[in-house]
């Protein structure tokens, strides 16, 4: 049985060492946070001084835009259905959600916002109708949005409300913070004073890092029955208490913590496989082979967002002024 437990090590250490990064766009005057990867051609991704960017050829070229009127916007994620059609979300005030079906060449401000105080942080679909936004809580209440027609329009959520602790926000890092299932169910993760799990109906404490404004859930995926969050604190990017923790969705309290945690603050984490994660932040690119229990850094190089495409296995990576591609 030893034996049997050492060769299992070892083909998993060998599996996480042979993974590298590889640029495959650079020198965009933009930090990128926005990413959507459709299958192992399409992608897309969005950032600062109103920058979009897709590839039609798995990223070996590029075409950039900035969408006119938001040269000094930032949209922190992005949502595409195709090779034609996205939609973004741009932070601040007002609250802006826009779409095109033309690959970028037009977009329509499909959703404002002027309430004080709005700002869109996430945003999720889970299929090519059916769309959730949230933003900080305003007025003491999680700030949410849906649409029912691909992002033509966009409505208040009809369940009930969920209120916030004192503190307790949502971070515009990744878009990757909310996760709808069908019409009307989602799944969130906060961060601030407190770090939580939310979900209508039900807010479960994670055991994360919690006290600061920068502190708390910043990610999370899910793979059938198993979850991975990552965060930590932005302003410690190097602090790697509290910066991971993995559960069962059915057991939402049989919470893990890694043996070996990420190298530091991470703001977004995706499964490659089946027990195989990636993670990545300022501090650089993770992997783990067995569900997060340890992690192993392939690279040092800072990241804001990380995606797996939708229909086939491209891993993707977005950043302050670059795109990238694992390898593996």
């Amino acid at each position: 049985m030893r034996i049997r437990l050492l060769v299992a090590s070892l083909l998993l250490s060998c599996s996480v060492f042979s993974q590298t990064i590889e640029t495959v766009a650079t020198g965009v005057k933009s930090s990128m946070r926005g990413l959507s990867v459709l299958n192992d051609n399409i992608v897309w991704v969005s950032g600062s001084g109103g920058t979009v960017g897709r590839s039609l050829d798995g990223g070996k070229t590029w075409n950039w835009i900035t969408v006119p009127g938001f040269e000094k916007r930032e949209f922190r994620d992005i949502e595409a259905f195709d090779e034609n059609t996205a939609v973004i979300i741009a932070v601040a005030e007002p609250g802006n959600i826009l779409k095109t079906t033309d690959g970028g060449k037009t977009w329509t401000t499909v959703f404002t916002d002027t309430t004080k105080g709005v700002f869109l942080d996430a945003m999720d679909f889970s299929d090519a109708k059916n769309g959730i936004v949230v933003g900080d809580p305003i007025n003491g209440q999680v700030y949410l949005r849906v649409t029912k027609d691909g992002g033509n329009s966009w409505a208040p959520y009809k369940g009930d409300a969920i209120n916030v602790q004192k503190g307790e926000a949502f971070f515009a890092a990744s878009g990757t913070n909310i996760i709808l299932q069908g019409k009307d169910k989602f799944i969130a993760v906060s961060g601030g004073t407190i770090s939580r799990l939310l979900q209508p109906g039900s807010a479960v404490e994670l055991p994360m890092a919690k006290g600061k404004e920068t502190t708390g859930a910043y990610s999370f995926a899910i793979y059938k029955d198993q979850v991975a969050v990552v965060g930590g604190d932005y302003m410690a990017p190097k602090e790697t208490a509290g910066n991971c923790v993995m559960f069962k969705l059915s057991q939402p309290g049989s919470f893990r913590t890694p043996v070996a945690p990420p190298s530091g603050y991470m703001s977004g984490v995706e499964f490659i496989a089946a027990g195989q994660l990636i993670c990545c932040g300022t501090t650089g690119v993770d992997i783990s082979g067995d569900i997060g229990m340890h992690w192993t850094q392939i690279s040092k190089d800072s990241y804001n967002a990380v995606k797996r495409s939708k229909t086939g296995r491209s891993v993707f990576l977005a950043g302050d002024g670059k795109v990238s591609k694992l390898i593996y």
